[in-house]
C-alpha cells in the first residue's frame, strides 16, 4: 500500500495524492463540474479524469515537474518559462467557455473590503495597503474575455525539459481577462516576466500586469491567513505587495 500524501486541505477543499492517483475533495460540486468541463475543452495537456464520485474527483498525475513554487527560485529554463507563455496563448486563443467570469464591480467590490480588512485588522500598513490599492486601479478596465485558467499558479503549470506537460486545477476557469493569467504565472517571479511574453509572442500592457499582481495580492492575504497559510513567507504576497510601487 503507497503512502497518503496530502497535498492541500482546508476547510473548503483537500487533495490526497496515492500513488500516480490524486483524489481531490470539494464541498462546492459547481468548482469540480467546472474543472471537468474546463479541461475536456482547452487545447494544452491537462490531467486524465480516472473516475468522479461526488465529492470526490480521481485524476490520474501528469509527467514532469512543476515550473516552480512562489517564494523559491525556479530551476526551469528560460525556455520552459517560454513554453509556459506558449500554452498560455493557446488556451485564450481557444473558443470561450459557455459560463462567465468575474465582473469588474465584484472585483472591486471585493477589493474594497480585502484592503479595509487588512488595514482594519494592522495586517498591513496602511500606507502600503492605499499604494497598492492605487496600482491595482490600472487592471480594473474593460477587458475583451479569453479563456482563462483562473489560478495560474506555477505549481499548476508542469514541465518537462523545455515542454509543458500539463496543467492542473482548472475550477477557476471562465472567461476573464488575458493579462490576468499572465500576472498570476509570473507573481513573485518577475524575472521570468520577459521569457512568458517571450512564448506568448504579443505585446501587452506591463502595467496592467503589475496591476494584477497588486490586486490579487491584496485580494488572496486574508483567505490565506485563515485557511493557514503565510503570505509573510518569502517571496510570497506580502513581500510582492512591498515590492510594487
Amino acid at each position: 500500500m503507497k503512502e497518503i500524501e496530502i497535498v492541500v486541505a482546508h476547510g473548503e477543499r483537500a487533495t490526497l495524492r496515492v500513488g500516480d492517483v490524486f483524489l481531490k475533495v470539494d464541498v462546492d460540486q459547481t468548482r469540480t463540474e467546472v474543472e471537468v468541463e474546463a479541461m475536456a475543452m482547452v487545447p494544452i495537456p491537462t490531467p486524465e479524469v480516472l473516475w468522479r464520485k461526488p465529492p470526490v474527483l480521481a485524476l490520474a498525475a501528469v509527467p514532469g515537474t512543476a515550473l516552480g513554487r512562489l517564494g523559491e527560485p525556479s530551476a526551469a529554463s528560460p525556455a520552459a518559462w517560454a513554453a509556459a507563455g506558449a500554452a498560455v496563448r493557446r488556451l485564450h486563443d481557444a473558443p470561450l467557455p459557455p459560463w462567465p467570469g468575474q465582473s469588474l464591480d465584484d472585483i472591486a467590490a471585493r477589493l474594497d473590503a480585502e484592503c479595509a480588512w487588512l488595514i482594519t485588522n494592522g495586517v498591513l500598513p496602511a500606507d502600503l495597503v492605499t499604494r497598492n490599492r492605487r496600482i491595482a486601479e490600472a487592471a480594473l478596465r474593460p477587458w475583451t474575455p479569453v479563456f482563462v485558467h483562473g489560478d495560474l499558479q506555477i505549481s499548476h503549470v508542469f514541465v518537462d525539459g523545455d515542454e509543458v506537460t500539463g496543467v492542473i486545477d482548472w475550477s477557476e476557469a471562465a472567461r476573464g481577462d488575458a493579462l490576468y493569467d499572465l500576472a498570476i504565472l509570473t507573481l513573485g517571479h518577475e524575472e521570468h516576466l520577459g521569457d512568458v511574453l517571450a512564448g506568448y509572442g504579443t505585446d501587452v500592457d506591463l502595467d496592467v500586469i503589475r496591476a494584477w499582481w497588486s490586486l490579487r495580492s491584496l485580494l488572496a492575504s486574508r483567505w490565506l491567513i485563515e485557511n493557514g497559510f503565510d503570505p509573510s513567507s518569502p517571496g510570497c504576497e506580502f513581500d510582492v505587495l512591498r515590492a510594487q510601487g
